[in-house]
């Protein structure tokens, strides 16, 4: 299984956000620069044909963004596991229950995704940057353990 980590888009400071923090929507610059992102994968054919998004505002603007541009509006879900708290066993609990897709798309968070990821990999510090995406090739998407293909940060794809 292809395994792809897309950490939402920039949505501001909770700081600057008066409302509950699940209801911070993406800024401006953040809807841009994720309506980019989502043009760059659809030219990357990552062969994607699950989106599993964060219920949380940001996350799922992000997702529903990048959805549309991969011609996936129709093959998107919300799932509570990937909201704030996301961990290894949360991500062997949603593998387990979509493990015929051979390439899942996970939208949601950090400091979960960059932990979750390294604990994947069997280990070391990695850094998933708002907008960020990374790809881990699963042996077995009922096994968690896999190698990171890549990593890219926003900037590289949508300059």
């Amino acid at each position: 299984m292809d395994l792809y980590f897309l950490r939402h888009g920039d949505a501001g400071t909770r700081e600057g956000w008066a409302g509950e923090d699940r209801d911070r929507p993406l800024n401006e610059e953040g809807k841009e620069r994720m309506r980019r992102e989502g043009q760059a994968m659809a030219g990357m054919k990552l062969g994607i044909s699950l989106v599993v998004s964060s219920p949380y505002v940001r996350a799922w603007q992000t997702a529903e963004i990048v959805a549309a541009a991969l011609g996936l509006s129709d093959s998107l879900a919300k799932d509570e596991r990937l909201g704030p708290g996301f961990d290894s066993h949360a991500l062997r609990e949603i593998l387990g229950e979509h493990a015929e897709v051979g390439a899942l798309l996970l939208v949601g968070h950090d400091p979960d995704f960059s932990e979750t990821i390294g604990a994947c990999i069997g280990g070391g510090r990695v850094e998933c940057k708002k907008g960020g995406l990374a790809k881990v090739d699963l042996r077995d998407p009922l096994r968690p353990r896999g190698s990171l293909q890549w990593l890219l940060p926003p900037r590289v794809l949508a300059p």
